[in-house]
């Protein structure tokens, strides 16, 4: 509650429509409350870069029949790790049609998936503003003396509500200017360069191994990022390939290359052409990216105002897997729930909304945040990007080579090339069991 005057002319205001907003925006409105849902872009999805994967389990829960009704490329069943060398490659190959009944995994293209989302959130009630930039909070004090959040500025317009969710990405000025989120360090950021190369559906299903509504997704790591912490990923959808490179923000400024140098060096790399070759780029842009995983996570409630989304830090990189769209999907429904309960018992003051942090500790997303949080950590070690490759390619490398000459056991051949290898025993045995705890 507040000390306010003036009345709400919402119950809700949602900043940003991409996904989280939006399926907050649609979960309020179903369950009859007023809500806004304002979105800086001309429309949805028109300032968010590409694709990715979206893992949907969590997306059928608020749209049941979902794959049926929004535009999903390709469902996912196949998952490529590759370590790519100078010259080079050794890859992890999982294919399992079991991946796609029911849909475990899609492809999406944002600036399809976000108007669709926004879509449902106006079917349902919600009241969408495109192309309106909110500028700053509305804040008074509240019952208890406290920085309260009663609604935004934008431009000369004010809207005042009970409750303010910002779902305004990774920078959120709002949160940040409010104190919900303090400034970075570069390690918790990255530096993601993503693009879309159109290419003829046949020659993708040839390409990647896949037919029908199936895709692929490839994670890569190693000589497509030059040494620099990250990876690279190339995603198939129905007639174009999302692909780019996220880059640790620390590490990159360490090295002295630029995000586009970096990603030019992707797109060029000969262990990838069998894959790019004759595409046609038809969409190109960078953004921050969260990296940091769990200690990221910092409070998400006061008086007035929830943080959701990748807003609140929600993401993970686990090496095997980018997650983001289905943390702010639950994060989304934990925030729904709290306002509506919040609402109901006319306290939305920062005790009021607890319920919002409560729900995500309890739902998966927490969960999983925490399972992953030792990951960063274990990503931030460099001989991921080259040397481990390069091991495992030495050693395949004698294995196959038969010249006419006595074999040797494996074993030798494995400690032969560590010999040979920058990497200690120490090290294999130390990045072992912290890989082992962190995934």
């Amino acid at each position: 509650m507040t000390s306010d005057a003036a009345g709400p002319d919402f119950d809700v205001v949602v900043v940003g429509a991409g996904i989280a907003g939006s399926v907050t925006a649609y979960r309020l409105a179903e369950r009859g409350l007023s809500v806004v849902l304002i979105e800086r872009g001309d429309v949805p999805g028109s300032k968010n870069l590409s694709g990715g994967v979206l893992y949907g389990r969590v997306l059928e829960t608020v749209f049941p029949h979902y794959l049926n009704e929004a535009p999903v490329e390709r469902r996912i069943t196949r998952h490529v790790t590759t370590f790519l060398n100078a010259d080079s490659a050794v890859s992890l190959d999982y294919s399992a049609d079991g991946l796609a009944e029911p849909g475990n995994a899609v492809t999406v293209l944002r600036a399809k998936f976000d108007p669709w989302l926004a879509g449902k959130a106006e079917e349902a009630g919600a009241f969408l503003m495109p192309g309106v930039r909110v500028d700053s909070l509305l804040t008074g004090p509240g019952l208890d003396g406290a920085t309260t959040v009663v609604g935004v500025r934008a431009g000369d317009d004010e809207l005042r509500a009970r409750v303010v969710v910002a779902a305004d990405g990774v920078n959120s000025f709002l949160a940040s200017s409010v104190g919900l989120r303090q400034k970075q360090p570069t390690n918790h950021l990255a530096v993601g360069v993503k693009a879309v190369i159109r290419l003829p559906r046949a020659d993708i299903e040839s390409r990647f191994g896949v037919s029908g509504d199936r895709g692929a997704a490839h994670a890569i790591v190693g000589d497509c990022t030059l040494g620099i912490g990250g990876g690279g990923f190339i995603y198939t959808n129905t007639e174009s390939l999302s692909l780019g490179v996220v880059l640790r923000l620390d590490d990159l400024l360490r090295s002295g290359h630029t995000a586009i140098e970096v990603f030019e060096h992707f797109t060029q790399h000969p262990g990838l052409q069998q894959y790019l070759h004759g595409g046609e780029l038809i969409e190109y842009g960078s953004h921050l990216v969260a990296e940091g995983g769990y200690p990221m996570v910092g409070e998400v409630a006061m008086n007035g105002m929830l943080v959701a989304g990748e807003s609140a830090g929600l993401a993970i990189n686990s090496g095997l897997t980018v997650r983001g769209m289905d943390l702010a999907i639950g994060s989304a429904i934990a925030a729904s729930d709290a306002v509506v309960e919040a609402v109901a018992a006319g306290d939305t003051s920062k005790a009021g909304l607890a319920g919002y942090r409560r729900r995500l500790d309890e739902s998966f997303v927490m969960q999983d945040m925490r399972t992953s949080a030792r990951a960063p950590k274990f990503l931030e070690r460099n001989r991921m990007y080259g040397p481990y490759g390069e091991l495992i390619a030495d050693v395949l490398q004698n294995a196959f080579s038969l010249d006419g000459t006595p074999r040797e056991h494996l074993l030798n051949v494995a400690r032969h090339a560590l010999r040979r290898s920058p990497l200690t025993l120490r090290q294999l045995i130390s990045d072992g069991w912290a890989g082992v705890r962190a995934l």
